[in-house]
């Protein structure tokens, strides 16, 4: 893996039967080859990676369903939104701010970052607050990777995620349609952040990322409920204080910071015991699993809240 990332001048910088549907979707442009002489967005390009022994062994859900019943609510609160209106939303040139308490701040293009890391085939469950889940093969690399380079400071506890803000290509951040306080924030504790399981992803079934799947890059923790992968990341900050979330912030009773997959917490409107995986039936009697603590990742994930009240630090 080489090293010397090179920076550039901040001038550069629902039910399911119902939403699912077969339809074209157009994914960032993320691949070194895919930058050069493309427009703003373009097709799906195919990924150079190897296989990762952190995967699930579970059959991966559906492309189709992957790609067309998401959570993306800079497009709106249908599941159905972001395959929608995603298409507009411009990914080329796309840059990544790495700022706060670290010793070297830089402004990264996309395509130096993917020139310097390995990526990897990941197969992870995700589990959606709501009581769906899926099971991913995703793309990326250890966010990890990346913030070693920026060369954390003792002081830095927590990493803070922010996503685009460009309400003329992402129209719930605009006008009636607006649900939150934009731009999306999220965070985690350095330990997670730094924690092999979590990754930076590009891309999904050998393909760049779809634009309604986060383009062209996103945050992928698998032991979190799905809200907490930031998706569309222009900026990673190092802090020594817990950052606010957008989800915290809007409803503070229903969304913790840690936000780990708890069976025994549930959502004030939502029981957590059991979940529906996406691609296995359909309707209200879809047969559904009980949900696993971490999301099925407690042997790697445990350790890092021994002593804490999972109830109350939820």
């Amino acid at each position: 893996m080489t090293r010397g990332l090179k920076p550039i001048a901040s001038s550069e910088i629902t039910p399911r039967e119902i939403y699912i549907r077969r339809r074209e979707f157009l994914g960032g442009a993320l691949a070194a080859a895919a930058f050069a002489g493309l427009p703003g967005r373009a097709c799906a390009t195919p990924l150079t990676f190897s296989k990762s022994a952190y995967s699930t062994d579970e059959p991966p859900t559906p492309k189709e369903d992957i790609t067309s019943y998401n959570n993306f609510y800079e497009f709106g609160t249908s599941k159905s939104s972001p395959s929608r209106y995603a298409g507009r939303m411009k990914t080329n040139p796309w840059s990544v701010k790495i700022d706060g308490l670290v010793s070297k701040p830089a402004t990264y293009a996309l395509e130096d970052i993917l020139k310097t890391v390995t990526l990897e085939e990941r197969i992870y469950r995700l589990r959606c607050v709501e009581g769906w889940s899926m099971v991913i093969p995703w793309i990326g690399f250890p966010l990890s990777d990346l913030l070693k380079r920026a060369e954390p400071l003792g002081s830095a506890k927590f990493v803070a995620f922010e996503t685009l803000v460009r309400p003329s290509e992402m129209p719930g951040q605009s006008g009636w349609f607006q649900t939150l306080d934009w731009p999306y924030t999220e965070g985690l504790r350095l330990d997670e952040a730094m924690h092999p399981l979590t990754i930076l992803a590009v891309g999904l079934y050998g393909e760049t990322l779809p634009n309604q799947d986060g383009a062209p890059i996103r945050l992928v923790v698998p032991w979190k409920y799905g809200f907490k992968s930031i998706k569309s990341i222009v900026r990673i900050s190092l802090v020594e204080t817990q950052p606010a979330t957008a989800w915290n912030k809007e409803a503070p009773n229903e969304y913790g910071f840690y936000s780990n997959v708890n069976p025994e917490v549930d959502h004030p409107r939502w029981s957590q015991s059991t979940e529906r995986r996406i691609g296995e039936g359909s309707g209200l009697f879809a047969a559904r699993r009980p949900t696993l603590p971490f999301n099925g990742y407690a042997d790697q994930v445990a350790s890092l809240y021994t002593g804490m009240d999972l109830k109350a630090y939820f």
